[in-house]
Formats: structure tokens, sequence, C-alpha cells
């Protein structure tokens, strides 16, 4: 589970548990996918759009992915700006696929979600637990926000 989380996130982690995480919307992570060829496709796409790239780390399973996902697609702006600045790739870790190889490449993750930002070439520029974007057990918009805006390509560039 997640490392060092306040205990009213806690309890929303034990309430969210037992409804189970199929009462949230999917997150998009596919265990089929291939993360090697998907970074290869967004690498090409960064280059030519001028976007960086976020690696976005986690599984159907983690209901803290699944928040994180509803939160940046309940918020229109948000999810302009992401799209506007990353090519985003999801990277599925589970049980049955946990994209070992791939993942070795950067550092240890601690907890799930986790993110990577990447700059158009894929070298590594940060590797980030969404946890700073969390206040009163909530993902925060403007949080977010301030991350894509921080962490996008530079600006005439």
């Amino acid at each position: 589970m997640r490392g060092k989380a306040p205990l009213a996130l806690l309890a929303l982690w034990t309430v969210l548990s037992a409804a189970g995480p199929s009462k949230l919307p999917p997150a998009g992570y596919d265990p089929s996918r291939d993360p090697a060829a998907d970074l290869k496709a967004a690498v090409a796409q960064a280059g030519s759009e001028n976007k960086r790239i976020l690696l976005e780390v986690g599984g159907e399973w983690c209901v803290y992915c699944r928040i994180l996902n509803k939160t940046i697609h309940d918020n229109d702006e948000l999810t302009r700006r992401l799209h506007d600045s990353f090519v985003v790739v999801k990277v599925n870790f589970s049980d049955e696929v946990k994209n070992e190889a791939f993942l070795s490449q950067y550092p240890k993750i601690p907890s799930y979600p986790h993110l990577f930002v990447l700059d158009k070439d894929g070298k590594l520029l940060l590797s980030q637990t969404p946890d700073d974007f969390l206040k009163d057990d909530k993902y925060i918009p403007a949080l977010l926000l301030a991350f894509v805006e921080k962490w996008g390509p530079p600006k005439g560039v």
C-alpha cells in the first residue's frame, strides 16, 4: 500500500477498498501492452509535437491510481493542459504483469501510482509520487496543474 499515508487517507482507502476499485472508473492500465513499444512511440510523438513524456505506473487494482485518473479526467482544464504538454504512457504494474524489465531502468517505485517525467527523447527528468498532490484525502486539481506547468516542455522551444 501507500507509504506514510495520513490516517484520514488510510480511512478513505479502507472505505474504497471495501467498496472495491470497481466502483471507480477504470484508469486505463492495460496489462497486455508492451511499455517499451509504447515508450518508443511516445518518444517519436513527443519529438514531433514538442512535448514531454509522462510515464504513469500503476494498475486497475490500485484505488489511488483510479482516483488520480478520475480527478484528472473530471477537470477539463487539467486534462487539456496535461495532453497539450505530455504524451502520457500508462505502464501496468500488477501481480500478473509486473513489467519488471522495463521498470528496472528507472528509480525504485515506493508506492502506486507513480509518475516519471521524461524529456522528449526519453531521458528521465523526475521520479515523483503523486502524494504531494493530496490534501484532505483528495487529489487537488490545482496542485496537479501546477505540476503539469512546472514539468511540461520549456516554453518557446
